[in-house]
């Protein structure tokens, strides 16, 4: 599988590294995987600018100790690849060593192979036959494996010699032989590769590369846990409230700042719904909406319900809970339908008589249309003051012009098919929210969306319901 997905990958003239690979890293620009290790090592290896000294190894390990390695015997790494132990890794040695070498900024090589394969002599064959040309500092690891009488599995799926050409002790005889800086053992490569580094230097073939101070980095998080520097913080953080400061902040606003500017309740809803600050007539008609909705009654299905429940010993949470559980399209909840439908009919272009006839057609009532007492005739009083208000005071009315026209082809048909209260509070507050200038008209249509709206009603609906769970004895 791993040979069919090299062929193909070249083919398309992509490059792979693995499949069993810790990455690669380009200091100072990039790493992929694993390779380089915490960021404490990074910075120790200087892999956060590059070098003049580009490596590939086998192993992943290893290539994490070249980095070490070549930081403190020259002026670091320009890049670094592990191939991975595969016996078919995606990319060979001399697939980066040709690259490598062919970098007008890398000065010179290093070469991290192993016991197992024979990668390592195509490397001896293009430097004989000049292919490359940049001093080369190599390395064949598991020269131990000879001391064995018996083939040996090392920990990669490739590092086993299969004969003697395979091992990593020949390997380094023929990488010497045709002249690259081969060192004793593994104990000196770091000084071979200072040695031909400083020769670069002194010919003047190579200049070092300014080191730079990298920017100050916090410690990891979770280490620092680890070693006990630091615990999670035990508060909650929120955008909405803040209470660990000085004092408690409503959308960043402190509370001291809200009483001063005399916000009202209509502008700490603007902060904790909306994360916004409304403007002074915006906030009035959120308190007049609370104030208007705030009771009908004790007939409606939500008061009757917080009655019965507190009738029947039911503490004040669960005697609220029966009523508001009642709100929806046909108690309460026709302000977002409301506002949908109107919203939706205003913004189609469409004549008030269109939308009625639409809506007839398809079935569908008019949400927001019509009450069971009030009339043109005999109108609710309550809408009287939504209407005017928002009429004196919101810079436009687009969609409650449109559902008065449409109030105007209802009434003609019956009079009490007139806008009610639901109706004209989810039309002026749609325009509110499009034109009062907090609000984006996505924003807008959002909040319309995910409910709002009727969040309005059951706040103040609430105030209502909560005086007749206290005085249930009121209603025998």
């Amino acid at each position: 599988m791993t040979r069919k997905l090299n062929k193909k990958a070249k083919e398309k003239g992509v490059a792979i590294i693995g499949p069993a690979t810790v990455g690669g890293i380009k200091p100072g620009c990039f790493k992929i995987g694993n390779t380089g290790g915490m960021l404490d090592n990074i910075l120790a290896s200087r892999l956060y600018r590059p070098g003049s000294v580009a490596y590939v190894s086998r192993s992943g390990g290893m290539s994490n100790e070249l980095n070490n390695i070549i930081s403190r015997t020259s002026d670091g790494v320009f890049e670094g690849v592990a191939i991975g132990g595969d016996r078919y890794p995606g990319t060979t040695f001399l697939d980066h060593v040709l690259r490598f070498n062919d970098h007008p900024d890398v000065k010179m090589l290093v070469l991290l192979g192993e016991v197992g394969g024979t990668e390592e002599y195509l490397i001896c064959d293009a430097i004989t036959s000049g292919r490359i040309t940049k001093p080369l500092v190599s390395w064949c690891i598991g020269t131990c494996g000879t001391m064995f009488t018996s083939e040996v599995q090392f920990g990669h799926a490739g590092s086993s010699a299969h004969s003697d050409k395979e091992t990593a002790v020949a390997k380094n005889k023929a990488l010497k032989a045709v002249g690259a800086h081969v060192p004793e053992s593994f104990d000196t490569l770091s000084d071979v590769i200072r040695k031909v580094y400083d020769d670069l230097v002194k010919k003047g073939q190579l200049i070092p590369k300014p080191d730079k101070t990298p920017p100050t980095v916090p410690m990891d998080y979770s280490w620092a846990q680890e070693l006990g520097l630091i615990r999670k913080p035990s508060s909650f953080m929120s955008s909405i409230c803040d209470e660990r400061g000085a004092e408690l902040l409503y959308a960043g606003v402190p509370i001291t700042k809200i009483f001063e500017d005399d916000l009202g309740v209509g502008g700490v809803l603007g902060l904790l719904w909306f994360q916004r600050r409304l403007p002074k007539y915006a906030c009035r008609f959120i308190e007049m909406c609370l104030m208007i909705t705030a009771d009908h009654g004790p007939a409606v299905s939500g008061a009757h319900n917080t009655i019965v429940a507190a009738r029947a010993g039911k503490d004040l949470m669960s005697s609220l809970a029966s009523g508001l559980l009642t709100i929806g399209d046909r108690f309460g909840g026709a302000l977002d339908a409301s506002a949908k439908q109107f919203s939706e009919g205003c913004d189609s272009g469409i004549t008030p008589m269109e939308f009625v006839n639409n809506n007839k057609k398809s079935g569908k009532l008019i949400m927001g249309i019509g009450h069971r007492v009030k009339s043109i005739n005999n109108p609710d009083k309550r809408v009287v003051i939504i209407k005017e208000f928002a009429l004196a005071h919101f810079p436009s009315n687009d969609v409650l012009n449109f559902a008065l026209n449409v109030e105007k082809v209802t009434t003609a048909k019956k009079p009490n098919l007139i806008l009610n209260v639901d109706g004209c509070i989810a039309v002026c507050l749609v325009d509110l929210l499009r034109h009062c200038g907090s609000f984006t008209r996505e924003e807008a249509d959002e909040f319309v969306s995910i409910g709002a709206l009727n969040g309005l009603f059951v706040l103040g609906r609430s105030i209502g319901f909560i005086g007749k769970s206290r005085r249930s004895d009121m209603f025998l």
